[in-house]
């Protein structure tokens, strides 16, 4: 349908910047999703930080993936967090976020795919 809103909302934060869009499917989110994660992981990593204690570039976020359909309660939240030494977390849920792994070594994205195809099916 022309015109017509994608089901999933995609919202990638790339250190102070924020975009929201809606593809038009999840092939299409996902598809989107890689593309920013190559675009955070491309600007360089972050910097060690000294303040009240030392935060090592792998203990800090420089960017943030994130594909949610929507629905305060029964929506399905899962992304992708690029850490400031280049490694991609892989998570599930809004506020409460639980970290997605794999013992058959699978990518943060089929993570997040695998995730979001589970959710939509319950």
């Amino acid at each position: 349908m022309p015109g017509r809103r994608g089901r999933y909302r995609l919202t990638v934060r790339n250190g102070s910047e924020v975009s929201r869009e809606r593809p038009a499917d999840l092939e299409q989110t996902l598809e989107r999703m890689h593309e920013a994660v190559d675009e955070i992981r491309s600007s360089g990593g972050l910097d060690r930080v000294k303040m009240l204690r030392t935060f090592e570039p792998g203990d800090r976020v420089a960017g943030r993936v994130e594909i949610s359909s929507g629905g305060l309660f029964r929506g399905a939240d899962a992304g992708i967090d690029v850490m400031g030494d280049g490694r991609l977390i892989a998570y599930s849920g809004g506020v409460g976020r639980r970290e997605l792994s794999s013992e058959q070594g699978a990518s943060a994205l089929e993570l997040v795919r695998e995730q979001l195809e589970r959710l939509e099916r319950d």
